[in-house]
């Protein structure tokens, strides 16, 4: 079957991550966490004071646009590419909550999306490739053969969430949380460069109530569809 390229979006904390993993695991395709990118933006911003942690004093960092080179390494154990800042991996710091605070601050500055874009196009220009952010089937891959819109309620994604950080070792309260998740969902949807929303051509998936097993099952299913329509 012939190989495509599978764009995944949606709110923060809705498992698109996890669900792009496993797909493609499955079908032994790259994965590519596009929101990481952004993520390691805003950890490099932090560490040299271009940004505070509330957000505040957004400091010319588009003058610092050359000074740090974001890519992936691969993972033997987990099985998937994780984030490198300067050739040091921040997978880990990149998740806590204070990068969280700032990371759509970061997405929102247009140079700072330009750079990152070509990378990402780059990564997925032979297909076979797994990509999830914001924008992956509204700008970065609008032609991907398979385009995922992922969304779920705010109190089960807040949920979630808490549990991650929890086992993280993060101290977080559910209501940090919710109040995270509510500002990322608003900055998201109403940014000028490249905002969340649905493509017209994607599979709406509210994982509320779904199982990760289900939800495999019927992306993996999906994939195999465009595979095969690909190949005819």
């Amino acid at each position: 079957m012939k190989k495509i390229t599978v764009a995944i979006d949606g709110f923060s904390s809705c498992g698109k991550s996890t669900l792009a993993k496993e797909l493609a695991k499955r079908l032994s395709y790259s994965y590519v966490d596009t929101g990481a990118m952004f993520r390691a933006v805003a950890l490099y911003c932090l560490r040299n004071g271009l940004i505070k942690e509330d957000g505040t004093k957004v400091y010319k960092i588009k003058q610092f646009l050359d000074e740090f080179q974001i890519g992936f390494e691969f993972n033997e154990k987990k099985g998937h590419g994780e984030v490198t800042l300067n050739g040091e991996n921040v997978e880990e710091e990149i998740r806590s909550l204070k990068i969280s605070r700032i990371v759509t601050k970061i997405s929102g500055i247009k140079e700072v999306r330009e750079k990152l874009l070509v990378i990402q196009k780059k990564i997925g220009s032979d297909k076979g490739v797994v990509l999830d952010g914001r924008d992956i089937g509204t700008v970065v891959f609008p032609d991907a053969e398979l385009k995922i819109f992922m969304t779920a309620e705010t109190t089960v994604r807040a949920k979630r969430r808490l549990n991650e950080l929890k086992g993280k070792g993060h101290k977080v309260t559910l209501e940090e949380v919710q109040e995270n998740l509510r500002l990322r969902d608003y900055d998201d949807t109403n940014r000028e460069e490249s905002p969340l929303k649905q493509a017209e051509d994607a599979v709406v998936i509210d994982n509320t109530n779904l199982t990760k097993r289900d939800q495999i099952s019927m992306v993996v299913a999906l994939a195999k569809e465009r595979m095969v329509e690909e190949k005819l």
